[in-house]
Order: structure tokens, then C-alpha cells, then sequence
């Protein structure tokens, strides 16, 4: 047990690398409590038992059981360890529900690319199991003083907490894309637990419907989000997403971090996923850029600028932007490379692009750890398109 001085934070979260990511929030789930762990923060995480997570955690025992929670199905909760390094080992809480996370598939989606029907369920539980754990009645002697809120999945949680009684730790809600809102029907306010009262402008209602999100940001004691450029655009109609006025209305308690640098996972010295490793020789790069040519089927040029992409591809992220302007790219000439997935319309015209250039333009469509740590080393150019000055 940590000494009692320290500060304890329970992170919440619906991803986390390398067991489970789709985006940003996997790397920063793992990066963000390993450094507050080195400044003598007590972090633990609270995770979804999906498949890959039960099988990548080690040291796995039951801690609690949650069997008489009336909306959700019975649920075990494991203590474990996440495994960064042979020196680094993170305490998580997995959340073992069969019926709502073993299942093939993304954490989101299914294998076709569907939502899964049931994801207010799904991330109900996480985020109720997420306020008993921060609250006095948590089954666990460890308790947190604060609870710290991952995006739409998680935004529950502060409004959990505040309807109950009890003694419950401060809530803290960070924004890493305010695009996903956790938006379903009205009938699930009454479905999740949570109060009548809590489904009205001043709660979690959203036009009509609950937003898991808009509850994290009404309920939550303070916000942050990735920049304090983010910070002021999200509060406009134009970046707020239909939630500017709840944010400039809660400015006194938002506040904009720029999001730091993983250095561990991404130092080219020691970088596993790259076929040259170096500590800081510009000149080894081209071994990298020709194995990225190869890998992605174009011409290896070595003169031949390479610009890379890594992103969710998107309006919001600026991918239409990007497709405008690729067959101007090729003929300064220039190479084009792109890993992500999002919006089947952009994915599939980004694929078409490839049919016109297979030498000139290459598209990865999913995720993939090993590719963006070899574009990002490969390229000589990234490209980071954005409605904003600021990417979400």
C-alpha cells in the first residue's frame, strides 16, 4: 500500500496501449499515469474486461463483485497489472462482464463497422462502477481522491457522483475529442440509474436525447482538454459541437494542457518498430523512409519527398483537405501516405486515389502500432489537416 500522503486517482478509461487503442486516448491511458506514478501519484486505471484485456494484464485476482447493481448485468472486478516494461507496471481494475465485453470486435464497433447496439450499457457500467470506486461505497479499502473522466465513455461518472449522499472524490472530465458524444435515446437516463431530474438542459439532455459527454461536462468539477488554444475554440459554434455554450458557461473551470511526448514508446534510439534506430543522426532516416516505401508497394525514391499521415480520418481531422490536394502532391512530385480509418466515404476515396498513383499515393485503412511508428520515422514531411488551427 502507497503511503497515505500520496495523491490517489482512479483514471477511467475505455482504452489503453497496448492492450486495447483505436486513437489517442490508448497512448495518453498509458503515458499520463505512468508519469504521474513517477511524480508519487498513486494512478490506478479502471478498464473494460474486453478480450484482449483480460488475456494482457497479469496477476489478475477478484477484488468485488457487482450482482445487485439493478440496470446492469452481474459484474466481477479484478485487480491486475499492466505490463509497460520490465520496470514499469501500472494497477488497473478490469471490470469482467461476459455479456457486455466478451465479444469479437472493436471496443466501439463490431467487426462490419457497427456500433455495438448495447454501448449505453456498456460504458453505463464502466462509468456507475466508476463512481461506487470514488465514492464511500466503494467494496475496496483503497478510495480516490480524484476521479479522473476519459471522454464520452466514461462521462457518466460525474453525474453518478453527484447524486450520491455520500462521501465521493472530486471529478475531473478531460476532453481528447469532443466530435464523439455518447448520444442515445432519452429512455436510457431511466435505463443507466441515473435520476429524472438529471435528464433536463442543466444534465445530461441533449437536444431531445442524453449525451454521456454533456453529463462528464455539466456534472464534472473541472475539464480539461489538449491545448489552451482548444480550450477557448471548443467554447465557439463552430468547434463546440452543439456544446459551446455548457463549455464558455464552465470556462472559470476548463482548462487547456498541451498533451506531452511519450518518450519511452517513442524514442528512436530504442524504437523496436523501426528497421534504423538512432539517438539523433538525421542521415540514418533514409534506411527508415526506403523500408516504408517498400512496406507500402511505392517507388523507392530517395529524393522523392515522402509525406505521411497518421490520424482518424475525418471532416473534423481535415481529410476531405487532404484529398483535394493529393494529386497536386504527386505532381510536385511527391509521395503520400496514410494510416487510419473513420468515415467509410473518406476511406474509400483515399483508396481510390491509390488506383490513380500506386506508386505516388498509399493508404492504410485501420490502425496499425508498427506503421505509425515507421511513418512517423520514415516520412520527411507530416501532415496534420484540421477545421482548426488545433487538432482535436
Amino acid at each position: 500500500m502507497p503511503p497515505s500522503h500520496e495523491l490517489r486517482v482512479l483514471f477511467i478509461t475505455s482504452e489503453v496501449f497496448p492492450l486495447c487503442k483505436t486513437g489517442g486516448l490508448g497512448d495518453v491511458s498509458a503515458a499520463l499515469p505512468t508519469a504521474l506514478r513517477s511524480q508519487q501519484t498513486d494512478v490506478r486505471l479502471l478498464l473494460p474486461g474486453y478480450p484482449k484485456v483480460l488475456s494482457g494484464v497479469k496477476y489478475k485476482s477478484k477484488v468485488a463483485e457487482f450482482n445487485t447493481l439493478p440496470q446492469f448485468p452481474p459484474a466481477t472486478l479484478l485487480s491486475a497489472r499492466l505490463s509497460l516494461s520490465k520496470s514499469e507496471n501500472i494497477p488497473v481494475f478490469v471490470i469482467d462482464c461476459p455479456g457486455l465485453y466478451h465479444r469479437e470486435g472493436g471496443p466501439y464497433m463490431d467487426t462490419l463497422g457497427r456500433d455495438w447496439p448495447d454501448n449505453a450499457l456498456r460504458f453505463g457500467l464502466l462509468s456507475k462502477i466508476g463512481a461506487i470506486l470514488s465514492s464511500d461505497a466503494s467494496p475496496l479499502a483503497w478510495r480516490p481522491q480524484i476521479a479522473h473522466c476519459n471522454d464520452w465513455q466514461s462521462g457518466l461518472t460525474p453525474a453518478y457522483l453527484h447524486f450520491h449522499p455520500g462521501k465521493k472524490a472530486a471529478t475531473l472530465m478531460t476532453i481528447h475529442n469532443l466530435a464523439f458524444q455518447g448520444i442515445f435515446p432519452s429512455g436510457s437516463v431511466t435505463q443507466l440509474g441515473l435520476p429524472l431530474e438529471s435528464f433536463d438542459i442543466n444534465g445530461v439532455e441533449y437536444y431531445a436525447n442524453m449525451s454521456f459527454l454533456k453529463g462528464g461536462l455539466y456534472y464534472a468539477d473541472h475539464i480539461t482538454t489538449v491545448s489552451p488554444n482548444y480550450a477557448k475554440e471548443i467554447q465557439t459554434e463552430s468547434l463546440g459541437f452543439g456544446l459551446q455554450g455548457l463549455l464558455a458557461a464552465r470556462h472559470r473551470h476548463l482548462t487547456g494542457i498541451i498533451n506531452g511526448i511519450d518518450t519511452r514508446e517513442w524514442d528512436p534510439a530504442t524504437d523496436p518498430h523501426l528497421v534504423k534506430t538512432t539517438p539523433a543522426k538525421i542521415s540514418d532516416k533514409a534506411a527508415n523512409k526506403s523500408a516504408l516505401q517498400q512496406q507500402m508497394g511505392l517507388a523507392i525514391e530517395a529524393d522523392i519527398p515522402l509525406f505521411g499521415v497518421v490520424s482518424r480520418l475525418n471532416h473534423q481531422k481535415g481529410t476531405d483537405l487532404l484529398i483535394q490536394i493529393a494529386s497536386q502532391l504527386v505532381k510536385i512530385p511527391a509521395q503520400l501516405v496514410v494510416l487510419g480509418s473513420d468515415h467509410a466515404d473518406l476511406e474509400h476515396q483515399l483508396s481510390t486515389l491509390t488506383q490513380s498513383y500506386p506508386d505516388a499515393i498509399a493508404v492504410r485503412i485501420g490502425f496499425n502500432e508498427a506503421l505509425s511508428h515507421l511513418i512517423e520515422a520514415g516520412a520527411d514531411c507530416f501532415l496534420m489537416p484540421s477545421v482548426s488551427n488545433h487538432a482535436v
